[in-house]
């Protein structure tokens, strides 16, 4: 089909995520029309590096012949199995043990769902069930960080804390709070690391005194925040909130939504942090983005409370396709390939990333960079001494989006001017030396902007 009628077709019908509506009718879409290994292709034939990974998720990279293979195999054999009714799948059933054995300490228990948003609401529902089974049905108030992102779903929408996932929609819940982010490079403490994790375990402490600690339920924390702006903890943090809700006796989440699968390095983001949540939650890299999948893990102790409350009851939950055996078999496919030398890769790559973008200090235009592994951002500011974000007239992240398209690299442009980067993990030297290089390009022409050279000190 000619790309003029796509374009037709999409604008009068598509209706596309977390978009201004009538501002993509009038420019219309990209349509993508092929990819191989860390590059995707549009329909005219403009070859781009996908520095986003999709949206953070194809982390094996694009046109792996055996994860196709494992997914027409299945189609072939059993295209559907339902979990209802005590039935399952060898796919599935492999795919549960197998996370299970690489899950940081005793997370032995999977439910699987189709991505990262209804993981979130399943952990909901489960901890409510939890405090139910332990006769504490009080405990109903959940807590998350500010900047943090946990779903778009109406519940995960609510623990998000980003203003156009609740404008218009009525959420957050009044069971539903926040604590400030620990965002190190606007933090109102400073930039010191201790002085940082005393302040949210303050912050927190005194949050779950103001709700009363016999209501408080859950707190929920990315390893690193992603869509918040890819906000990293300094070392320590997430153990140290960890610890806490053990000592509050609160349930601890972490969302490893996009840090999962070799995305921070490690299988789990956890892991490098000597942490093992009640529950954790993945999507995305499961599957690479191949399949719609992901999954919640929960620790014994959960699973048990859950299990001998309901006694001979059924535990009400449930996702026509959970455990779907396609999603299933390409997951498994994906972790070989993970185990077989990506994760290797990407360690290598996400050091050769972070170091390249380190030498973009010099620019004008950056004021902070941070990351770990293949996951990163680079914060732009006007004033670096008084860390001015670029100035909304400049509509930097729709421009900065434009330019660094119009230069052959796919990247995310958050809020005011901050970059993030989440590429493949089979991306080579070369692909990384091209993201940098397509960067620094990006930022000279945002340099140049008539708005931004305006107000430049």
């Amino acid at each position: 089909m000619h790309s003029n009628s796509l374009i037709e077709l999409d604008r009068a019908h598509l209706v596309h995520p977390v978009a201004s509506y009538r501002t993509h009718e009038t420019l219309g879409v990209r349509v993508l029309s092929s990819a191989s290994g860390a590059s995707v292709t549009d329909m005219t034939g403009r070859q781009l590096i996908d520095g986003f990974a999709g949206l953070w998720c194809v982390n094996a990279g694009y046109g792996h012949e055996s994860i196709v293979e494992a997914a027409a195999r299945q189609m072939r054999e059993l295209p559907y199995a339902t979990a209802y009714f005590g039935l399952g799948s060898e796919p599935a059933i492999r795919l549960a043990a197998a996370l299970a054995e690489r899950a940081p300490g005793n997370l032995n228990h999977i439910y699987f769902t189709l991505g990262g948003s209804d993981a979130i609401d399943s952990t909901v529902r489960f901890i409510r069930y939890y405090y139910h089974a332990r006769g504490t049905p009080q405990k109903d108030q959940f807590i998350s960080l500010e900047q943090g992102y946990h779903g778009s779903s109406t519940v995960g929408a609510g623990l998000t804390a980003l203003p156009a996932f609740h404008a218009g929609f009525g959420i957050p819940f009044e069971w539903q709070h926040k604590i400030p982010s620990h965002y190190v490079y606007r933090n109102p403490v400073g930039t010191d690391a201790q002085t940082i994790i005393n302040a949210s375990r303050h912050a927190l402490r005194r949050k779950v005194e103001e709700i009363g600690a016999e209501r408080v339920a859950a707190f929920y924390a990315e390893p690193i925040q992603g869509s918040g702006g890819v906000l990293v903890p300094p070392r320590g943090w997430m153990k140290a909130m960890r610890d806490l809700c053990r000592e509050l006796d609160i349930l601890f989440i972490a969302d490893e939504v996009i840090t999962g699968f070799g995305r921070t390095g490690p299988l789990f983001a956890c892991s490098e942090d000597d942490v093992v949540p009640d529950f954790l939650t993945v999507a995305k890299g499961l599957t690479s983005g191949y399949a719609p999948m992901g999954a919640v893990f929960m620790t014994d102790h959960v699973y048990n409370t859950i299990a001998d409350g309901a006694g001979g009851s059924a535990v009400g939950h449930g996702y026509t396709y959970s455990a779907h055996p396609v999603s299933a078999a390409v997951a498994l496919e994906v972790l070989r390939l993970y185990e077989s030398g990506l994760l290797e890769n990407g360690r290598r790559a996400g050091a050769r990333l972070v170091e390249g973008l380190q030498g973009l200090a010099d620019h004008p235009l950056v004021g902070d960079i941070r990351g770990r592994g293949m996951l990163a951002a680079v914060e732009l500011v006007i004033d670096k001494a008084k860390k001015t974000p670029l100035p909304a007239a400049a509509d930097p992240s729709r421009r900065i989006f434009d330019r660094a398209w119009e230069n052959g690299l796919i990247i995310r442009a958050f809020g005011n001017g901050v970059l993030g980067y989440a590429p493949p993990l089979c991306c080579t030297d070369g692909d990384i030396d091209a993201i940098i290089a397509r960067t620094r390009t990006t930022l000279d022409q945002t340099l140049d902007d008539r708005d931004v050279r305006a107000l430049m000190p």
